[in-house]
């Protein structure tokens, strides 16, 4: 239904969705923790009601496993999961590029770029506020460039397997102060030649951003 503003307005169950998908990109609960569903309730301030409609669809993409009691657990990925997904998205973001450049506006690709040129420029005392921005910013962006593709299909697969190596290895992926600058230069890397219409140029870059997300997910280090 829309709102007074003409906006659609997101319903509840949606709502619901996205606080418990929320949790699982911060990595609350973890990777092999047990949760109830009434915990579940607690942490998304929601019904109970509202979390067992929700947890049927999180079951459904294997984000969440049913256990007797009424028990869940967030499931464990190996490393063999986490090498997988990243050719996945390889796969996905690289095809996606061209469609990118047709289709998402001008102004949107200079808003991302201000804001990653933006990467080392918080105020003191709120340097962890900016690098949540810039966390937030970085998954909307490539969630963006997939949506590009107008297909629901690469779009709901990107999601699940985005939030499953946020599951698997968020600790030693999230942008913090002391990485906001490295970020902000990766993806700036991609997204001025695609702002410049060079799509081999912003291919070669996103290729070398996700290669540098793999190491680090599997506890390397880059230079």
């Amino acid at each position: 239904m829309p709102t007074t503003d003409g906006r659609q307005s997101v319903s509840w169950g949606q709502k619901v969705m996205t606080r418990i998908e929320a949790l699982l990109n911060s990595g609350a609960p973890k990777p092999g923790q047990l949760v109830s569903q009434r915990e579940l309730v607690k942490l998304t301030d929601t019904t109970l009601g509202s979390v067992r409609e929700a947890i049927a669809r999180f079951q459904t993409e294997g984000l969440l496993i049913p256990l007797p009691k009424r028990r869940l657990m967030v499931p464990s990925m190996d490393i063999q999961f986490v090498r997988e997904a990243y050719e996945l998205r390889s796969v996905l973001e690289l095809a996606a590029v061209d469609a990118a450049m047709r289709t998402i506006p001008k102004d949107t690709l200079e808003f991302w770029i201000r804001e990653f040129e933006r990467a080392e420029d918080a105020a003191p005392g709120q340097e962890h506020e900016h690098a949540e921005a810039l966390q937030k910013l970085d998954w909307s962006m490539h969630n963006a460039v997939i949506g590009s593709m107008h297909n629901e299909l690469f779009l709901n697969v990107y999601r699940v397997t985005a939030i499953k190596i946020r599951m698997a290895v968020q600790y030693r992926l999230r942008v913090t102060p002391f990485n906001a600058e490295r970020v902000g230069s990766e993806h700036l890397a991609f997204l001025i030649p695609m702002r410049e219409g060079h799509a081999e140029a912003a291919k070669g870059a996103l290729q070398q951003h996700l290669d540098n997300s793999l190491t680090l997910a599997l506890g390397g280090t880059i230079a």
